[in-house]
């Protein structure tokens, strides 16, 4: 009778403790040659092959591809003996004395000597599936017999093209999620890909954005559009801008300009005249936010004399022209001055020193029918009064709930030139005017 002998996956170098068993290189009821390679298995450094070193028939092997393997677990069990080596050459497995012939490669574990001790096991090893000699995988005794090799070394060496991996778990975790192992980059050493480097792979293929759209249109950012992009850029970079807003009740300053336009007896005076006019007004009460910083100098530059802007909207798009010594018009001539460069402006025949020198922008964005805005300062100015729509709302008058024309005012300014004392005291003194627009008579 034969002896059947067991062969263990045997320690493949480095302390390794398992590998998976990537193809089998033999079926059940095979004939092997000592050192035939039986199976293909990776380990933490490499995929190699496995020889066995018994000689005979392989009666059993044990585990799947896919499935992993402890050190000193069964891999194959093969018939050894007299009457199976015969069929190996003759007599290729037995000596003289009809002992087994043992394997002449050296395998860490394994030797030319008495067999070695095997490994403790790290866990039960599988038990074959089927009978002693068909395992479920493969069709009972094969398709005969193979010829036999010559003694194949063993090598620990990845094969050129092997995806460097750190252990087995590594392949089937991405083989699981249709991960490709060549298109992740290893962030171990040598650039060894980790399970952290599939997991990342796996979590980035669920988040993936679908396919990106057609091109847009692009739009090159130069002439006014440019100009207005560095400006503001420029603006948020530099300035600490900080934003206050209030609602006022503008009922009585609509029936001023109404009245104005009916009594007055020339051109039409303008809503954001009258708001021009509330505007310098409040710049000689508050005169901290009629400045500029001098960035290099770390200096607040105080400005004498108010040269107003005002947002206008045109075909080509945003620009502030700007009301030269706006401080020194009455209303009359404010509106006559917002009229002739609006006109100017979208006609685009705006010479280069109407846009620029402002000190203090006034910017009415109620006119698309917003209530309110937080305004990007108008770089190097200091701060910039916005609009909002004037709108029917219920409000308290005289005691009295009553639906009046409120609209909402903000201001935003630069923190370096002053604090929120100011800039409040500011606020709420336009506010005030736009509430009570007979007050400014005195004031003038």
């Amino acid at each position: 009778m034969p002896e059947v002998r067991e062969f263990a996956l045997p320690d493949l170098g480095e302390g390794l403790t398992e590998a998976e068993i990537v193809r089998w290189l033999v079926a059940v009821g095979e004939v092997v040659a000592v050192d035939q390679p039986v199976v293909e298995v990776e380990t933490a450094k490499a995929v190699v092959e496995v020889p066995c070193p018994y000689g005979g028939v392989v009666t059993a092997r044990f585990g799947a591809e896919g499935d992993e393997v402890p050190v000193g677990a069964p891999l194959v069990t093969v018939a050894v003996g007299a009457s199976a080596a015969s069929a190996v050459h003759g007599a290729a497995g037995a000596d003289e004395a009809g002992e087994p012939e043992r394997s002449g490669n050296v395998l860490v574990g394994y030797g030319t000597a008495a067999p070695a001790v095997r490994r403790r096991r790290l866990r039960p090893a599988p038990v074959p599936s089927g009978s002693a000699l068909g395992d479920g995988h493969g069709d009972g005794l094969g398709d005969g017999p193979v010829p036999a090799t010559g003694p194949a070394p063993v090598s620990t060496a990845p094969e050129p093209g092997t995806v460097p991996v750190i252990s087995p778990l590594v392949r089937r975790l991405a083989r699981e999620h249709g991960i490709d192992l060549r298109r992740v980059p290893g962030s171990g050493p040598r650039g060894l890909i980790l399970r952290a480097d599939v997991e990342r792979a796996v979590r980035a293929a669920r988040t993936a954005a679908p396919a990106p759209a057609p091109q847009g249109e692009r739009i090159p950012l130069r002439g006014l559009r440019g100009a207005v992009a560095d400006k503001l850029t420029v603006s948020r970079r530099e300035i600490p801008d900080a934003t206050c807003w209030v609602d006022a009740d503008a009922t009585e300053l609509l029936a001023a300009r109404r009245a104005m336009n009916e009594h007055g007896g020339g051109p039409e005076i303008s809503l954001l005249a009258l708001l021009a006019r509330i505007c310098t007004a409040a710049l000689a009460r508050f005169p901290e936010l009629n400045a500029t910083v001098d960035t290099a100098a770390r200096e607040i530059v105080r400005l004498p004399a108010a040269h107003l802007g005002f947002a206008a909207q045109t075909e080509r798009g945003l620009v502030v022209p700007v009301v030269r010594d706006a401080h020194a018009r009455d209303t009359a001539a404010l509106s006559a001055e917002i009229a002739r460069l609006t006109a100017a402006a979208r006609a685009g025949r705006l010479k280069p020193a109407e846009l620029t020198g402002g000190t203090f922008t006034l910017n009415n964005y109620g006119v698309f029918g917003v209530d309110g805005s937080t305004p990007i300062v108008n770089h190097p100015e200091a701060a910039m009064l916005g609009v909002g729509r004037i709108a029917p709302k219920p409000w308290v008058h005289g005691g009295e709930l009553a639906v009046r024309r409120v609209v909402q005012l903000s201001l935003t300014f630069d923190h370096r030139v002053c604090d929120g004392g100011t800039a409040g005291g500011f606020l709420r003194y336009v506010a005030d005017r736009v509430e009570h627009p007979a007050v400014l008579l005195r004031e003038m």
